[in-house]
């Protein structure tokens, strides 16, 4: 039977949306495999983990009628990214294995049963469903995204959390010593939700969200439809449909860590505060990644050094007239945040050398990123 016939490119694109989740190594060999069912022309390919499933849908030719099959996504994707992207591709199915051909060329894969595969159990409890556009939450996720920890024993700092109230949504991370919160306000009335989007999914998401007006086929506002059970979320966009488990626990109170009185403020060049911590990174040792900021009116300096004795010391010209402040930081923590913002200026708000800073961005509320400060 002939499972499906169309365009390199085609199949590609509807393999390369599934495969993000797809580990290499799996306790369960099916689940390094994708599951392909076709009912007539439609052609519905799925992946999972257990904790995350991505199904998406494509209209392609082949024979008339139902099959199932589930068969290896990494060497599918290899083999048709090595093809040429006008080249027509056919997927036969035979005595459990499936032939791909193009041109002259000819694989043949083995399968396993798609009764076997192992579908995510969706919740039945599901809230109302409410939309966001694409373009919205892809630049939400963006700002906040590198906030995140990386297998913290607080499981819960492992993922971004997620609060609809309203028409604010605000996406919120942290990995114990820096923070970052980002606000945006929308057309529509959401009830209160409150969850955690473990790391592994936010990570997918930013990678199929779209921001660009023809890849959103036409529509960059192309919304995204969102609904919470108690543990899972069931995300559908840009005919993809993706369902996730949720982190279980309870997210700090984020509104006391950020600061609100701090009395010096400075406003600074991005791009240039971002070469210059850059640079004094490279003098800083690998454990150890501190530089220390020396704040003086109208002059702010950046120095580091390392075990080696080496120093660097960099010198920027900034409108400040507040108190003069010496103040410790992870380079990396900075660095991160002016390198995920797109912005020319950005502001920064101390209180000494001991309490944490606040940067925003100046005529925009809807962005915080508080770091704390680091012994030097």
């Amino acid at each position: 039977m002939i499972v499906l016939k169309a365009s390199q490119d085609k199949v590609l694109a509807a393999l390369n949306a599934v495969s993000g989740i797809v580990e290499r190594r799996h306790t369960l060999p099916i689940l390094a495999n994708v599951l392909i069912r076709k009912n007539g022309g439609e052609v519905e390919f799925t992946t999972s983990d257990l904790e995350i499933q991505v199904r998406t849908t494509a209209q392609l030719d082949g024979d008339a009628g139902s099959f199932g099959t589930t068969v290896g996504a990494r060497k599918l994707i290899d083999i048709l990214k090595s093809l040429p992207s006008d080249q027509t591709v056919s997927l036969t199915a035979a005595q459990n294995k499936l032939t791909l051909q193009a041109g002259k060329s000819r694989y043949t894969l083995q399968t396993l049963p798609s009764e076997d595969f192992p579908l995510v159990q969706e919740a039945a409890d599901f809230g109302p469903a409410f939309s966001v556009p694409q373009k919205t939450l892809k630049h939400l996720i963006s700002q906040v995204h590198f906030a995140m920890a990386v297998h913290d024993i607080r499981y819960y700092l492992n993922g971004i959390l997620f609060v609809a109230e309203g028409k604010k949504l605000t996406l919120v991370a942290t990995d114990g010593h820096r923070l970052a919160l980002a606000e945006a306000t929308l057309e529509v009335e959401m009830p209160r939700q409150e969850v955690i989007l473990p790391r592994k999914t936010v990570l997918e998401l930013q990678r199929l969200l779209k921001d660009d007006a023809k890849e959103a086929k036409g529509d960059e506002t192309a919304p995204i439809e969102m609904r919470f059970a108690g543990n899972q979320a069931k995300f559908a966009f840009s005919g993809m449909e993706f369902v996730t488990k949720l982190v279980e626990g309870k997210f700090p109170d984020y509104n006391r860590v950020i600061p609100k009185n701090h009395k010096n403020h400075v406003k600074v060049g991005r791009a240039a505060l971002l070469s210059s911590l850059q640079r004094a990174a490279i003098l800083t040792s690998e454990k150890f990644k501190g530089v220390r900021l020396n704040f003086d009116p109208g002059t702010l300096a950046i120095a580091s050094s390392n075990a080696e004795q080496e120093e660097a010391r960099e010198e920027l010209e900034i409108d400040y007239n507040g108190d003069a402040i010496e103040i410790g930081f992870n380079v990396t923590y900075l660095v991160d945040v002016l390198a995920n913002m797109g912005q020319d200026i950005v502001a920064v708000a101390l209180q000494d050398a001991n309490s944490s800073a606040l940067i925003t961005i100046p005529d925009e509320d809807g962005f915080k990123y508080v770091v704390m400060p680091m012994r030097i």
